[in-house]
């Protein structure tokens, strides 16, 4: 929840003017609070960098105050929706159940879901790290078709490394990535070609070493998606790490 016209202004020109000199096999998108998907729209449309929304309700329309269904979000050429981010299960008690009506909600409406799966810091101390990001997923799953699942972005956010400063090594992240991408092959068809996020802190320092390994195809980024150029050169990471794949 950050942002206000005049900031958000500066911070989006600097970013798709940046986006410009990367090579089209990296993409780059910012998910906007809703009352800023008009301005996102009209500072974004001529460039390359997409545009989405934080969260959508999980229903398509009704007396539902303060909601915003997906179909509102692609009227303003939304293209993501966050889906399940650790904050909306943490603070708003989002169950795993809600995140996949909400999954079905953003594919019926175009919109490409970014699927958040995490565990907290007990839990992955407690052995239960696939165990909990492979329920979150597979509730997921089992709702979608093969050829729907084929839609879906999957980020791995751990929630202790989440504006904690900590990130999950490379290959602890990679661990989990490579654990995630067996679920998306089981579920068949083109499922085990869906892009992984990593999200977990992920800074300019880091980047190139965690989208360096093989199932991590790029970041879900937060703290530092609020400073063009410490969000550019994640991107500029992401060119780096492809090439060395």
């Amino acid at each position: 929840m950050h942002g206000r016209l005049a900031d958000n202004r500066v911070l989006l020109q600097a970013v798709s003017r940046g986006a410009e000199d990367l090579p089209d096999d990296v993409r780059v998108g910012v998910c906007v609070p809703c009352p800023y998907l008009a301005q996102a729209q009209t500072l974004l449309e001529s460039g390359r960098v997409a545009w989405g929304v934080q969260d959508i309700s999980a229903h398509t329309q009704g007396a539902f105050t303060g909601e915003v269904a997906a179909e509102m979000a692609a009227e303003f050429g939304a293209s993501y929706a966050i889906v399940g981010h650790s904050e909306r299960r943490a603070y708003h008690r989002e169950s795993a159940e809600i995140v996949a009506v909400k999954t079905q909600r953003a594919l019926e409406a175009g919109l490409t879901p970014i699927v958040c799966v995490g565990e907290t810091l007990e839990e992955r101390e407690g052995g239960k790290t696939e165990q909990i990001v492979g329920e979150q997923l597979d509730a997921v799953l089992v709702k979608l078709s093969v050829e729907e699942a084929a839609r879906l972005v999957v980020a791995y956010e751990p929630v202790w490394a989440i504006g904690t400063g900590k990130s999950a090594t490379a290959q602890q992240a990679q661990d989990v990535h490579a654990f995630l991408r067996a679920r998306l092959v089981a579920k068949g068809g083109d499922a085990a070609d869906v892009p992984l996020l990593y999200g977990g802190s992920v800074k300019p320092e880091n980047a190139e070493d965690l989208f360096s390994q093989l199932d991590i195809d790029g970041g879900l980024i937060g703290g530092a998606s609020l400073k063009d150029k410490d969000f550019l050169a994640i991107c500029t990471a992401a060119v780096a790490a492809t090439a060395a794949r």
